[in-house]
């Protein structure tokens, strides 16, 4: 160790220091992306619509899995005006759907579907705070030390992408955006004859807290891409895509970041 370092590292070792030095690291990894996803208006997730409309040729079918309330929906409306473009929204709970159906006007181009997707068929509980809540998963999150406590369940419909397409006779999905509180990749499991076929052309996803709870990890993401010719990026609050090249283990950031995976040309 060098005699520069071995001076930082007596000035850092005291704990006013330590703080400091914590929020400047976050600060610094909030521009990465790392911990800038938790609102749609500031996580730069409209990159990829540039990248849709860029790259792709219309018209864009769009599937906006984990809709809640229409976050993510009225991002879609926004940045398509004017375009020729299909979305299917999921939502699995029977009251946050009851709101997401009223946040948004009739639109022939939109068919709402109160279902969740997983990898297989089937009802399971839904687990969450309170009604409507953002944070509903089918897994039983522990956030006691931010004080939210999961007390209510409700029984949930699931579907699978495979399954989904071949009944509604869809052939390609453009973007394949995944919300869905730690079980992205049970998602992904139940999209795989479409990922074979290379009949998804993007995913958007999360990854932060929840992964913790499902134990799931930015590792099994990028084997599961890069088995399907996939590159990642991540996303930062500017728009800006960062190529994820290889996988590091600093790349465990339990803190919600998002990522877009594009189909190699």
């Amino acid at each position: 160790m060098s005699l520069f370092r071995k001076g930082l590292v007596k000035l850092a070792g005291n704990h006013f220091i330590q703080n400091l030095l914590e929020k400047a690291f976050a600060d610094m990894q909030y521009q990465m992306g790392i911990g800038s996803g938790d609102t749609v208006s500031c996580s730069g997730e409209e990159v990829a619509f540039s990248i849709l409309k860029r790259r792709f040729q219309p018209p864009s079918c769009i599937f906006d899995v984990g809709a809640n309330q229409g976050q993510f929906l009225k991002l879609i409306l926004s940045q398509m005006t004017g375009k020729d473009f299909s979305v299917h929204c999921f939502e699995p709970s029977k009251e946050t759907f009851g709101l997401l159906e009223k946040s948004i006007q009739a639109d022939r181009r939109i068919k709402l579907n109160n279902l969740g997707i997983g990898k297989e068929k089937g009802s399971v509980l839904l687990h969450f705070d309170k009604a409507g809540s953002g944070l509903a998963s089918l897994t039983k999150r522990r956030l006691d030390h931010l004080g939210i406590h999961f007390h209510e369940t409700e029984t949930v419909t699931i579907d699978t992408i495979d399954n989904y397409c071949a009944e509604n006779a869809i052939r390609h999905i453009h973007l394949l955006k995944l919300d869905i509180e730690g079980h992205e990749l049970d998602a992904l499991a139940g999209a795989r004859n479409m990922l074979e076929k290379k009949s998804i052309d993007m995913v958007a996803f999360e990854f932060g807290g929840c992964n913790i709870d499902t134990r799931t990890y930015f590792q099994d993401f990028w084997y599961y891409f890069v088995g399907f010719n996939m590159n990642i990026f991540r996303i930062t609050p500017s728009g800006y895509i960062f190529p994820i090249e290889s996988y590091k283990e600093i790349y465990e950031q339990f803190r919600t970041t998002n990522y877009i995976a594009i189909k190699k040309t």
